[in-house]
């Protein structure tokens, strides 16, 4: 009986980080399933389906192996002028990831975490801020958010309310 003890193998524990790589890779197949970002130009995209709820996609920037987002609703917070609740996205092509590097639900990162917090507090909010992000992805894909819905706009004709 003591011979099975000693034997026993043990199964290696997923660290926290790994669990962040794990919610980058989630997120970057939702998002591509949503509107084919990688594929995307730079400019604004407006997905509508008729609920009075539009959601805006901004292509920043775009680099040979990442490309800069950001993703909203046209909505204002009325305090700061800010699009509320939205996400800056950085969508790695080659490893096949999308990190929230910034996401605004009320309140900037410096009012959740503080100015200078230790790096188990920024691991902790960057998990946070990514299990946001892939629920709110989910959530658009489930109201019929998607390629089909998403149309580029002219900055000229963009009303924010």
């Amino acid at each position: 009986m003591s011979l099975a003890l000693a034997h026993r193998t043990r199964i290696p524990a997923f660290s926290r980080f790994g669990w962040l790589m794990g919610l980058y890779a989630e997120n970057h197949a939702r998002l591509q399933r949503l509107f084919e970002a990688s594929e995307l130009g730079c400019g604004g995209y407006v997905s509508s389906i008729g609920d009075g709820l539009d959601v805006r996609l901004d292509v920043l920037e775009q680099h040979a192996y990442t490309t800069e987002l950001r993703l909203s609703y046209g909505l204002v917070d009325p305090q700061t002028g800010m699009a509320d609740p939205s996400a800056s996205l950085r969508l790695y092509r080659d490893a096949r990831q999308v990190e929230a590097t910034h996401c605004y639900a009320g309140s900037r990162w410096q009012d959740v975490i503080g100015m200078y917090p230790p790096p188990q507090r920024v691991l902790d909010h960057r998990l946070r801020m990514n299990t946001f992000l892939g629920k709110w992805l989910q959530y658009l894909a489930e109201r019929g958010h998607g390629v089909a819905t998403l149309r580029a706009v002219d900055e000229e004709t963009i009303e924010i309310r």
